[in-house]
């Protein structure tokens, strides 16, 4: 490491001419390492490989589609069938497979189709990434339930039986004093976005310890299907500060530590000395922090988001989207979304995510009613929040501190014949709420009877948002909610469900409010913004634009979130939301060749291409081989 590390500070010393003559070093001999520049727009990238090296680099690799100019300038020629198949050709072939292979790679009756799925996909992710990214992009209404929730569970679920060739980078405990050091063992010069997660809280699946690599993996894969982030330029990130799950200590296939987790300042030190480290070396990089639990998510957001460019997805992208749909299911009652701080809303679930989009609502109310410190109190009122304890009020005798804003005051629950501890069931019969909102990680929990009870809202179009992850912790299935309630309410959940047959011509819409919807807007956003921190009002701006995304007309129609097939053109316009705010509250400083006073200059249309050139697209690169230049031999050599 210490090698690369000198190599590194040695080629940067080197006269800006020389810098210029060799921008891409796409492969070094003799070493396990190798530095590189992204290949973009129609520049030719110059590789320092050739032959059977360059087929088995994903990042490089062409399979059939190498031309044959390219064959003879690499030494390919005689490695491959000697007919040139287009990309186009390639997916076809590769589509057919799948669909033939699908049941032959399932492992055993336990595993899914879904699984099977990501298999397959796995292993061209393995061989050839361009590819892999132009299946992903073109099918993306079908394969990101694949890559992401609800099959990225079952994935972390089974991820030490799954490995089979690295993809991140691993820090753990054991790594303490070293961070600093190992960040320059990732070959990218230039990252621009990492997702980091500590296993302690996947989904709804609870501590899976390292196996939760896979979720960063995951959400990589969103980033640069949705927003076009170069994946040379993406970091997956476990941090492994053991496992208090009991199956992976025993297990002895387990990849991770198998001792139980760390807390207090011994856990807080492993973060903030990750964070010093990637920051240290990619100072422009931006941290999305996932499946962090609950004890820890507000805590970290709390203690790096005023310095870092980083943000939590479950806190503030779970927040944001329900934000978005919440303000849809206010379009959909035929009212305008300032109406929404009138809006009664039943909360089933106080964990982070919970607790996040509260925060976020009540924020949001309170800046429609003036944005003042009575405007914040007023906004108050308007949550009931349940437990696995029942309703949270003043009266219990512990109360988490980051719940104790929504508890809800002795004299306001007697009024309403409620109690301290009452019941879901309870509390929808006496609040009659416009919209019931789920984000327990309880399976079922919006019962039969719950929903009943729901039938007596006060609200013409009432809302249900059972948005736990992955599917079977869904709060319920929109069959039945059309089914017991009828065919008026607006349903929105987290992971996909089909719409429903209401029959006479009429569809029960099942939105999915999944949070790909804006995360990938936020992070390039903030990347192309230049935004040393990412604000409130960036966040706001980009639920907002969300909000407003969908026409009157099929919002009215009981479509509160687009399609996913629409999600690059989601996430422009959502990046343009938040690149806008960032320049609004004086928070951007440009990037690349865009400083911030040009930024400025920018009309919103100008502002959406400038979003669209920045957007990275699959396509194959012309490579040309190059012979490692001798000066970069010879530090090699003796470094």
């Amino acid at each position: 490491m210490e090698r690369m590390l000198n190599l590194s500070r040695r080629l940067s010393s080197l006269p800006l001419i020389q810098q210029i003559k060799h921008p891409t070093i796409a492969g070094g001999g003799g070493g396990g390492w190798r530095l590189y520049a992204t290949a973009e727009g129609n520049r030719p990238t110059i590789v320092h490989k050739r032959s059977l090296d360059i087929l088995h680099d994903p990042w490089f690799n062409k399979g059939t589609a190498f031309s044959m100019t390219e064959r003879d300038r690499l030494d390919l020629r005689g490695l491959l069938p000697p007919n040139v198949m287009t990309s186009e050709q390639q997916i076809e072939r590769f589509m057919a497979d799948l669909k033939r292979l699908e049941v032959q790679a399932m492992d055993g009756p336990t595993d899914t189709n879904s699984l099977a799925k990501w298999r397959i996909l796995n292993r061209l992710h393995d061989r050839n990434e361009t590819m892999y990214y132009k299946v992903l992009i073109a099918n993306i209404e079908e394969y990101a339930p694949i890559v992401y929730t609800p099959t990225v569970g079952l994935v972390c679920q089974n991820y030490s039986g799954l490995f089979r060739r690295p993809r991140g980078m691993f820090f753990s405990s054991a790594d303490r004093g070293e961070m600093m050091s190992m960040v320059y063992n990732w070959p990218a010069e230039q990252v621009d976005m990492i997702v980091v997660t500590d296993g302690s809280r996947i989904l709804g699946l609870g501590d899976l310890g390292v196996q939760g690599i896979g979720i960063a993996i995951g959400k990589l894969d969103l980033y640069v299907a949705a927003a076009g982030i170069n994946p040379q330029r993406v970091l997956p990130v476990m941090i492994d500060v053991g496992t208090n799950n009991e199956k992976l200590l025993k297990d002895p296939l387990y990849l991770g530590l198998q001792e139980h987790r760390l807390d207090g300042e011994d856990y807080v030190a492993v973060i903030d000395e990750f964070m010093e480290a990637v920051f240290a070396r990619w100072p422009n990089v931006i941290v999305q922090f996932e499946d962090f639990q609950s004890k820890w998510a507000f805590k970290l957001l709390q203690r790096y988001r005023h310095n870092y460019r980083m943000f939590n997805d479950d806190v503030q992208g779970t927040a944001g989207v329900a934000i978005a749909g919440l303000l849809g299911a206010v379009r959909a009652q035929g009212r305008p979304m300032i109406d929404f701080p009138k809006q009664k809303i039943v909360v089933a679930g106080a964990g982070s995510a919970g607790i996040g989009v509260l925060n976020t609502a009540r924020k949001t109310m309170a800046r429609m009613l003036g944005d003042s410190e009575s405007a914040f109190e007023s906004a108050r009122s308007q949550f009931w929040v349940v437990d696995a304890k029942g309703l949270i009020t003043e009266e219990r005798d512990s109360i988490d501190e980051d719940a104790r804003p929504f508890a809800r005051k002795a004299s306001e629950i007697s009024r309403q014949g409620l109690r301290e501890g009452a019941s879901l069931v309870e509390v929808v019969q006496q609040v009659k709420p416009d919209v019931l909102l789920g984000l327990s990680a309880c399976g079922g929990l919006f019962s039969k009877e719950v929903l009943e009870a729901l039938k007596s809202s006060t609200s013409t179009r009432p809302a249900i948002f059972a948005m736990s992850n992955p599917t079977k912790n869904a709060e319920c299935t929109p069959e039945e909610a059309f089914t017991i309630i009828g065919d008026h309410i607006i349903y929105a959940s987290g992971s996909p469900f089909k719409d429903v047959d209401l029959g006479n011509g009429k569809i029960g819409h099942s939105n999915q409010g999944n949070n790909m919807y804006l995360f990938p807007g936020i992070g390039l956003g903030t990347l192309l913004s230049g935004a040393r921190i990412i604000s409130d009002g960036m966040l706001q701006a980009a639920s907002e634009r969300l909000a407003a995304y969908m026409t009157a007309e099929e919002v009215l129609n009981g479509i509160i979130f687009p399609p996913i097939s629409r999600i690059r053109d989601i996430t422009k316009e959502v990046a343009t939301a938040v690149v806008k705010e960032a320049i609004e509250e004086d928070l951007a400083e440009g990037y690349r060749h865009m400083d911030a006073r040009e930024l400025r200059k920018l009309s919103e249309d100008e502002l959406k291409n400038f979003v669209q050139h920045n957007m990275w697209s699959p396509h194959y690169p012309t490579l040309v081989y190059s012979p490692l230049p001798t000066h970069i031999k010879n530090i090699m050599r003796y470094e």
